[in-house]
């Protein structure tokens, strides 16, 4: 089993036997079958990106709160060349968990990867988004109101909209994201 796939196991199934729920208690409140729950829980599938927004929603999670490991130090460098990604799409959307939520501070960040001539819609969600571009020029449509971003340009928006990252290009697209969850 792949580091990555361990630690969303063991975080799933905490948050899970915490609260006291079952498979099919996660399965309706998520929409994710207990089948593929319990295959995540036992390591024996990696998760999409989709399926873990899905789960996080509804457990009334961060997303990061799959991908965090226990005991970290207080100070910590990091180089996304080491992490493991949560892929999407067959390999087209990857997600690098840098900074995973921490409740004291209400935020996550994320570098994301969209690989050429690729669209990944992603799940509505709670709190601000804040993309920061990084290398090559992303699309995002955010209701049907289409923002291009190039290296070192921002925008903000609420995620509980519908909104879609689009690689027009024929480069990789690299970005951050920042989470906040305001509540």
């Amino acid at each position: 089993m792949e580091f990555i796939q361990e630690v969303i196991a063991n975080n799933l199934a905490k948050m899970r036997k915490e609260r006291g729920l079952s498979l099919d208690n996660v399965s309706e409140l998520t929409g994710v079958s207990k089948s593929m729950l319990a295959q995540i829980e036992n390591g024996k599938s990696n998760p999409t990106v989709t399926t873990l927004w899905k789960i996080a929603n509804g457990l009334q999670v961060s997303f990061s709160a799959f991908l965090k490991e226990v005991d970290k130090p207080q100070i910590e460098k990091i180089n996304r060349n080491e992490l493991s990604p949560v892929i999407d799409d067959d390999g087209n959307y990857l997600v690098y968990s840098i900074f995973p939520f921490h409740p004291e501070k209400k935020f996550e960040i994320f570098t994301v990867e969209l690989k050429p001539r690729f669209r990944h819609i992603a799940e509505k969600h709670t709190g601000e988004e804040y993309v920061l571009m990084q290398r090559g020029t992303l699309t995002l449509d955010i209701q049907g109101e289409k923002f291009e971003l190039n290296p070192d340009e921002m925008i903000k928006f609420n995620a509980n909209t519908e909104h879609i990252y689009i690689n027009s290009t024929e480069e990789l697209v690299r970005f951050y994201i920042i989470i906040f969850y305001p509540e």
